[in-house]
């Protein structure tokens, strides 16, 4: 639904976006992330047919973002930063405008107008001004006016950025209802807790390149390493660690509890199990340690600016 082909972007001498490569399937949410300024934006506008690459192709929805770009404008709903909303307007008037720009009959604009005020718990402000607005009634506004003409492809920038929990929590059920209908979502933000809950592809862009992809399970193992496990017994370990040194990776103990790193945790662990009860232990507790996507991001930006210092460091 959404392919990309070492995208390029230039500006004068500056290279925003650099040889970007991206194929999302149907039903697919990828979260692109990133710092500010590291080409997450442009990529975005690239996608929706508002700027030009300089080289390479994309196609969104199986349209060429620059022969085709009306084709693509009319196939995507977009969320940007900055909403442009024009608050003089009350909602009704406002999404009846993009409504008819779209070319939806006048029917049709209203009820799916007021279908999404209403998931979005926004029927009580429909005869309000939108300069009326808070900025997490905004933001859900815009995210109306992006899903009005029920695109196949939306690129979300930010989705759930200055929003209350419990909003954030309907723009996050919106996006997984809307994907049992194959629709494919590119979400751009800082929300790194938010972006694990949703997306089934991740990029990390910096300075305008894709330095890793892939799912966060990918990305974990290749820059983590395998899962680690806790187990946690009744009572004191008495040796254990040594008694299992030639099924697992211990990494560290305390009196009642071990950690080990295992490649195969569903072919180990039932043997270790096994073990550990032939031992005469009584298990309380086995469960994998938390990886979030915060940690494999920090690390994988870390590593990239160590080799960008090293490279540096030889010319």
């Amino acid at each position: 639904m959404i392919e990309a082909h070492e995208l390029t972007k230039v500006y004068d001498q500056f290279l925003a976006v650099d040889r970007v490569s991206l194929s999302v399937q149907p039903g697919t949410v990828l979260a692109l992330l990133g710092p500010n300024g590291a080409g997450k934006t442009t990529s975005v506008r690239m996608l929706t047919s508002i700027l030009a690459p300089t080289s390479g192709w994309a196609r969104v929805a199986g349209y060429d973002v620059v022969q085709d770009a009306e084709k693509v404008r009319a196939s995507v709903g977009v969320l940007t930063e900055q909403h442009g909303l024009y608050e003089r307007s009350k909602a009704v008037e406002y999404l009846d405008f993009f409504g008819r720009a779209y070319g939806l009959p006048k029917q049709a604009r209203r009820t799916r107008a007021l279908a999404l005020m209403e998931r979005f718990g926004l029927t009580f402000a429909l005869d309000k001004r939108l300069g009326e607005y808070s900025k997490g009634m905004k933001q859900k506004l815009a995210l109306v006016r992006a899903m009005l003409h029920n695109p196949p492809v939306l690129l979300l920038d930010e989705p759930t950025s200055a929003m209350d929990p419990q909003s954030a929590r309907q723009v996050r059920d919106a996006i997984i209802e809307l994907l049992g209908d194959e629709r494919t979502f590119l979400i751009t933000t800082h929300n790194l807790t938010e972006a694990q809950e949703l997306a089934h592809q991740i990029a990390i862009i910096r300075r305008g390149r894709i330095i890793a992809s892939g799912t966060f399970d990918e990305l974990a193992r290749r820059i983590v390493g395998d899962p680690v496990m806790e187990l946690r017994v009744n009572g004191v370990l008495n040796g254990l660690a040594k008694d299992i040194a030639d099924m697992v990776q211990v990494e560290g103990q305390g009196e009642s509890w071990l950690r080990y790193r295992v490649r195969e945790p569903q072919v180990t662990n039932p043997a270790l199990i096994r073990r550990v009860a032939d031992l005469g232990i009584d298990i309380v507790t086995l469960a994998p340690v938390s990886q979030t996507l915060e940690d494999v991001y920090l690390q994988i930006m870390q590593e990239d600016e160590s080799k960008e210092v090293a490279h540096d460091s030889h010319r």
